[in-house]
């Protein structure tokens, strides 16, 4: 059972025991339910979707009565995950996992293009080659609503308290934070985390020294030096790879108004849209690299966010629609084709954008 005296209750997964007064709360939350509807049944009349709201808790109830445990609910989401890459993806390709021991708990740290499918692209990999999954960072900005907090608690992931404004109390969360992750290794769980906050939408993957700072807030807490504490978490860089970024235009539009505007103001439920639209839109073929294990001490967080940079951009695989941006005019008029349907969806000026997003991989190779 639980007790106050854990320091990670805040922001940790869920265990076990918490599990079915976890799916119980989604049960009862009713805008999770409306979503649901509104999913399923979104040509309907209102007064249809009343009348299922009491049927989808019952069916709900029934169906998830029998998840108790985090693998349970892991299996689950496999099931879901294989259904979405079978019909978005023309298959997923994975390098490098055979360097890395089954027994030994990583510091995945990945660049990060898509908000729910690259954790669960790499999840996907440990587990079909009988690794153990892992705790998956998010931040709280994604965590607008009740409802999201319980699903991804539900699923493994921990919270990044991202809102925390008050120095003081943006200390307290990065200690927390930053023990969690050392408390998670040493407990034999690996760890997913992107390489800097928000995705990298213009194609550029370079990882935020400040991150690889709040590693070592723990070791500073120890007196354990950063080259040794670093050494300690056995961090691992993951490149994912996406021949076609279901939101490439919506990122590149972003940018655009951006530049031109000073500023970009986010719709109330842009972040869930992307996040929908990611998982259902088309992803083309995709690769995941495991890199290797940064084992040198590195004295500083810029050499080592250096270091996990290199890898990231040698492991990238680069697709014909990366080499086309770039510059490189053999790959065919079929690229070519798909490469203007995505610009004549943008205003002139946010082109340049949207070429960068896909040339950025092979400029930084």
């Amino acid at each position: 059972m639980t007790t106050s005296t854990d320091p990670y209750i805040d922001i940790r997964p869920y265990n076990d025991d918490e599990i079915p007064a976890a799916i119980d709360r989604l049960i009862q939350d009713d805008e999770f339910i409306g979503a649901i509807l509104q999913h399923r049944f979104s040509n309907h009349a209102p007064w249809f979707k009343a009348l299922m709201t009491p049927l989808v808790k019952v069916y709900l109830k029934y169906k998830w009565s029998k998840l108790s445990t985090t693998e349970a609910i892991q299996l689950e989401v496999k099931k879901y995950l294989q259904q979405t890459l079978a019909s978005t993806t023309r298959g997923v390709t994975y390098s490098g996992l055979e360097n890395l021991d089954k027994q030994t708990a990583y510091l995945f740290v990945s660049n990060h293009r898509d908000i729910a499918m690259d954790p669960a692209l790499v999840n996907y990999g440990l587990h079909q080659n009988n690794h153990k999954t892992m705790r998956i960072a998010i931040g709280d900005n994604l965590l607008k609503k009740p409802c999201a907090t319980e699903l991804m608690r539900l699923n493994k992931s921990f919270i990044v308290k991202r809102s925390a404004k008050a120095p003081r109390e943006m200390m307290k969360a990065l200690g927390t934070l930053s023990s969690y992750i050392k408390h998670s290794l040493d407990t034999g769980n690996s760890i997913w985390i992107a390489q800097k906050e928000g995705r990298a939408k213009d194609g550029n993957d370079f990882t935020d020294p400040a991150i690889l700072k709040m590693f070592h807030v723990e070791g500073r807490r120890q007196k354990i030096d950063f080259p040794t504490y670093i050494q300690s978490l056995k961090i691992v860089p993951v490149s994912i790879s996406y021949e076609n970024d279901p939101c490439d235009v919506a990122k590149a539009r972003e940018l655009y108004e951006k530049a031109v505007n000073g500023k970009y103001e986010k719709g109330e439920f842009e972040d869930i849209e992307s996040i929908i639209q990611g998982i259902i839109g088309d992803k083309g073929r995709v690769h995941v690299a495991f890199g290797e294990v940064i084992d040198q001490p590195f004295n500083t967080p810029d050499e080592l966010a250096a270091e996990i940079d290199r890898q990231i951009h040698q492991n990238y695989k680069l697709f014909p629609i990366n080499l086309l941006a770039a510059g490189d005019k053999s790959v065919g008029e079929q690229v070519e084709a798909i490469l203007n349907s995505k610009l004549e969806q943008l205003p002139h000026g946010a082109h340049p954008y949207l070429i960068a997003s896909y040339a950025n991989p092979v400029n930084n190779r």
